[in-house]
């Protein structure tokens, strides 16, 4: 491949007895946006560190491009912590290419955007987790990977989104697609994979699959090769039976071509023990009565630690029975305060909460579970309940319930210190589920969750007969589940939209493109008035003419994109929601560079 960047030979990984992946091939080539998925601890962050020599590889061969630059994000992404977050961002080196001004715009942008401006000054020490993953962040995207024109350029990012808020996500999605570079990513965020990948790679098994599509195809591609797997199996599973009675009566005294049998019926005995994932069956657990009155807020304000900002600003709602509430908004915001307000865990600054006798809360927090080193993950579960009742009047074992969730029996018997981040993070949330809550609050539930357990959580909630109240930055799984959303719009202001996220997204995004017009207009016109109360200014240089003439194609080609992605918009056409939010960004875009392009040209009409 001319192409290739990094191309994987036949490699292999275990940790002791347990097998992550073998024999696994493929590559990157230049310009290929490409998502890693598996479930949790089957080996996608290994596989990550041992690309980049952070782990060795028990066999296998990594080949990489003489020249190529690798920018990688692990998620333990901040290791030097000597030193405070201006130094760890600024001294890095400006690539060759890029002009200093140019440069220094994009970094200030980057540092803007995922809101480090503000902790410039502090040490690194002092920063949490969250904190230092944005920082990381930051620094990645103005590593050196990003000369102007290189084509040997490949960032590696695991988790990219965690920590992040939405308008962060939506930014940092838009900017990647930009990009002209390789990008290996792992994530369980849909819509960032739909936008910036082209491609996925899944890990399951022990083996590697690659999908040439987004996320849709991916399901769609994954059933077809799921169902022939099965048909497969299928057919061995009948010739094993007839070769299983060969194999009884087969003498001890056997010859070359019996051995050569012999051989291919231990493969054939493998593959006919194959075990699939089977279609999960709706799950209603059993929630406790709800009665006439749910949760009231009645003019909920609370100030916090500032005087001026008050973090909610006389909020007030009275929820109704089985309806299902997201919460969006900036990190930092009062969304989980919101939450430790319901749940009483703190007192509001003015303002009633008033619970119905009935209600039983279930609290998913973002801090998780308590350490329970030295116990078994079953017996933890069993601690809360050895039968989960179901609302059909059935009731699953601690065990079935555990495998419901994506717990196979090894794992169900290992210690819960064993557990991957992950893993805890399931076990915790599956631990708030079964206690029988009727009012379901979940802070960031989908934080270090694969897609798979996701897809479980999203069927599980859909068919939840309580209220559910969650807080959650990954957009695909607030479309699926809720019904309206809370927005949290700064200053305390807390606005009610019922629609789903994507909906409100696209008007917000209208209304910010109007602005965009309302305000590009008033300053041509402010422009205008300006340069007409100016003296004659001197003549054009010729590289001034040459700019000039440039600009007007520029200009007209933007306007030519600008007016066939609103017809495509306005046409009723276009069906896919991440297609549409994508088109009306680029929309945001295309005012932004015509109201700067314009100007220029504005600047420049005047002397040519």
């Amino acid at each position: 491949m001319a192409d290739a960047l990094l191309t994987i030979e036949n490699l292999t990984k275990s940790f002791g007895e347990k097998l992550l992946f073998e024999d696994i091939s493929f590559g990157i080539n230049a310009g290929q946006k490409s998502a890693l998925i598996a479930r949790n601890g089957a080996g996608k962050s290994t596989l990550l560190d041992i690309i980049m020599g952070r782990t060795l590889q028990d066999s296998g061969r990594i080949t990489k491009r003489e020249k190529l630059h690798i920018a990688y994000l692990p998620q333990d992404a901040v290791r030097n912590f000597d030193s405070t977050v201006r130094a760890y961002i600024y001294n890095l080196k400006r690539p060759e290419a890029e002009e200093p001004w140019v440069f220094e715009q994009r970094r200030d942008e980057v540092v803007s955007r995922m809101k480090v401006d503000s902790m410039l000054d502090r040490q690194m020490q002092t920063l949490s987790g969250g904190e230092q993953k944005k920082v990381a962040l930051c620094r990645m995207l103005l590593d050196s990977c990003y000369d102007a024109g290189s084509a040997d350029n490949l960032l590696i990012l695991d988790e990219p989104t965690n920590h992040l808020d939405i308008d962060m996500i939506e930014w940092l999605e838009d900017y990647l697609a930009r990009q002209r570079l390789a990008i290996l990513m792992v994530t369980h965020d849909r819509y960032f994979l739909d936008h910036v990948c082209d491609n996925i790679y899944e890990l399951a098994d022990t083996h590697l699959y690659h999908y040439r599509g987004g996320f849709e195809y991916y399901l769609e591609k994954k059933a077809e090769r799921e169902a022939n797997q099965r048909a497969e199996v299928e057919k061995a599973r009948s010739l094993y039976r007839t070769e299983l009675e060969w194999m009884r009566r087969m003498p001890q005294a056997r010859g070359t071509k019996a051995q050569a049998r012999i051989d291919a019926f231990y493969e054939l005995e493998a593959k006919a023990h194959t075990r699939f994932d089977e279609k999960r069956p709706q799950l209603t657990v059993k929630t406790e009565r709800i009665g006439g009155k749910i949760l009231e807020l009645y003019n909920i304000c609370y100030n916090g630690t500032s005087a001026t900002a008050p973090l909610i600003s006389d909020f007030s709602y009275v929820f109704k029975r089985g309806e299902k509430v997201g919460i969006v908004g900036p990190n930092g915001v009062g969304k989980s305060t919101l939450l430790n307000i319901i749940t009483e865990q703190l007192r509001p600054t003015s303002g009633r909460v008033v619970v119905g006798q009935t209600i039983k809360f279930g609290f998913y927090t973002q801090g998780g579970m308590k350490a329970a080193g030295d116990h078994r993950v079953i017996d933890i579960v069993k601690d809360v309940a050895e039968q989960i009742e179901l609302d059909d009047g059935r009731s699953l074992s601690a065990h079935q319930f555990l495998s419901y969730f994506g717990f196979d029996s090894t794992t169900q018997y290992n210690y819960f210190e064993n557990l991957s981040g992950g893993e805890r993070r399931r076990l915790y949330l599956l631990l708030v589920l079964m206690a029988n809550p009727n009012f379901l609050i979940l802070d960031e539930p989908t934080n270090d969750l694969d897609i798979y357990t996701l897809q479980i959580l999203e069927q599980f909630l859909q068919t939840y007969r309580g209220c559910l109240l969650v807080v959650s930055h990954d957009r695909s799984f607030l479309d699926h589940i809720v019904d309206h959303i809370f927005v949290f719009e700064g200053s305390g202001r807390i606005k009610d939209y019922h629609s789903s996220y994507t909906q409100y997204r696209l008007e917000r995004r209208r209304v910010e493109n109007e602005e965009r017009r309302v305000e590009s207009g008033e300053r041509k016109v402010e422009y205008a008035e300006k340069k007409a109360k100016q003296p004659e200014k001197r003549k054009a240089t010729y590289k001034e003419k040459k700019e000039y003439e440039a600009l007007e194609q520029e200009i007209a080609a933007l306007g030519a994109e600008r007016s066939e992605l609103e017809a495509l918009l306005s046409s009723g056409t276009v069906a896919d929601a991440d297609r549409l939010l994508a088109m009306s960004n680029r929309i945001g875009e295309i005012i932004a560079l015509l109201d700067e392009k314009e100007l220029r040209w504005l600047e420049l009409d005047e002397l040519v």
